[in-house]
């Protein structure tokens, strides 16, 4: 389980792909020193096992499976990614409740100058935008951000000063991928619901 708070922008060091799978070695050195092998790790939103952790690098083995359904296959050398390690009993929820399991792919639509902020649209697919509501939260690329405005084919979250210092977003241009998930509060309402609330009784 995870919050969405990025606590560290690390950067990808080495990428292999190995029959159909991707290895990944990021420098994440805050994380690195606190993350042991088999801990779960927030890449990009992406929930990933630690594999080996050497000094300040960890390395993780993403599946055929994740990187078809997430952006990991894209990420190269020298990249920024958003790092985060499990949340940890008794350690504060700043953000909301994420899993590490993306959704779906979002493409930015349009990034606009907001005061001292951005105001980023992000084009999604019904599957996901189902979910969204205005003043809920949603995760892009591993941060917990709050949804300012709902379209017909994209959501628009506010980026604050300090999101755009300590995370990727900064980097965020029209065209670009993100991950994307959506809060699980709601797809359990939605089931409650389908189901009259009467499951289990």
């Amino acid at each position: 389980m995870f919050t969405g708070i990025v606590r560290e922008l690390g950067v990808v060091v080495s990428t292999l792909d190995r029959g159909g799978d991707r290895v990944l070695g990021v420098r994440a050195p805050s994380t690195a020193s606190k993350t042991n092998v088999g801990d779960s790790v927030s890449i990009n939103g992406c929930c990933l096992t630690a594999g080996a952790v050497q000094g300040d690098r960890i390395t993780f083995h993403a599946v055929s499976e994740t990187l078809a359904r997430t952006t990991l296959g894209r990420l190269e050398a020298d990249d920024p990614v958003n790092v985060e390690a499990a949340l940890r009993a008794g350690e504060p929820l700043g953000g909301h409740y994420v899993q590490g399991h993306i959704d779906g792919v979002g493409r930015v639509q349009s990034v606009e100058a907001e005061g001292e902020g951005l105001r980023v649209f992000v084009e999604a697919s019904d599957d996901v935008l189902r979910y969204c509501v205005e003043k809920g939260s949603v995760t892009v690329d591993g941060i917990s951000l709050t949804i300012a405005e709902v379209a017909n084919d994209a959501f628009a979250a506010a980026l604050v000063p300090h999101t755009l210092e300590v995370t990727s977003l900064s980097g965020l241009v029209p065209g670009r991928e993100v991950n994307i998930e959506v809060d699980v509060l709601a797809k359990y309402v939605e089931r409650l619901l389908a189901s009259g609330g009467n499951r289990g009784a």
